[in-house]
């Protein structure tokens, strides 16, 4: 285990397990912050593994830190700070969960969205309340939540900063379970360890080809499903499950 400043970072053979660590600022992502979750990226892309994100202190993050973006200009707005590290953990190799509890508002709520799977608790409130501060929420809440939960409800929430519970977020499909906080950890390994029964690579091309416009399908598929059909692992687990099949 290594710690930082702003993370902690667990590394297990098949995972990497992240935890926001600015317990005394409600894990608000600040530039310190963002930079660490670029090495995570780096490692995870040189090395790919699934990724679980989760806070610290009961809170995931409570947003973007306010002291540091109450000085940002319009030259650190074409920058796009936050969101360049969020699509680039959008992007990894492999899954990415977001285990949610408290707190994830504004760009908190924009990390969840750039994961691949989000687990809650009942005390999970998230959310984007940007507008009430002045800016939009600029790090993709503006078009990954409206493929999340449909553009309606995004709409509103965007535009009014209604923040939803725990229980709201899941009958939207924003988070597919709500968990108690003392079981969301164990949760968010379950998720993972079914995921990592699973061949690697066949994972990464679901995941690649599940973002691909509508325009480069059926020929994703094809061109993926091309090179796992030659793939040993195929061939390997396709005869273990016919054998086990056969025995009586």
């Amino acid at each position: 285990m290594s710690g930082t400043r702003s993370l902690t970072v667990d590394e297990l053979p098949d995972r990497v397990v992240v935890t926001l660590d600015r317990p005394e600022r409600r894990n608000a992502i600040d530039q310190r912050m963002v930079d660490e979750l670029h090495d995570v990226c780096a490692s995870l892309e040189r090395e790919p593994r699934i990724l679980i994100l989760t806070g610290s202190g009961g809170v995931f993050a409570s947003g973007a830190d306010i002291a540091q973006l109450r000085e940002r200009t319009a030259a650190d707005a074409a920058l796009g700070i936050n969101d360049s590290v969020f699509t680039r953990i959008a992007d990894l190799p492999m899954p990415v969960i977001a285990a949610l509890d408290g707190y994830a508002l504004g760009g908190g709520a924009e990390l969840a969205y750039a994961a691949d799977l989000r687990i809650g608790t009942p005390r999970l409130r998230i959310g984007n309340p940007e507008t009430g501060l002045g800016i939009i929420a600029a790090a993709g809440a503006l078009w990954r939540l409206p493929a999340l939960v449909g553009l309606p409800l995004a709409t509103e929430l965007v535009l009014t900063g209604r923040i939803l519970t725990g229980e709201e977020a899941l009958a939207a499909g924003l988070v597919s379970s709500v968990h108690e906080p003392d079981d969301l950890l164990a949760a968010a390994h379950a998720l993972a360890d079914r995921i990592a029964a699973n061949d690697p690579l066949a994972t990464r091309h679901t995941k690649r080809v599940l973002r691909e416009p509508a325009g480069r399908h059926p020929a994703a598929e094809r061109e993926a499903q091309a090179e796992l059909f030659d793939s040993p692992e195929k061939h390997r687990r396709m005869t273990e499950f016919l054998e086990r099949r056969r025995r009586p």
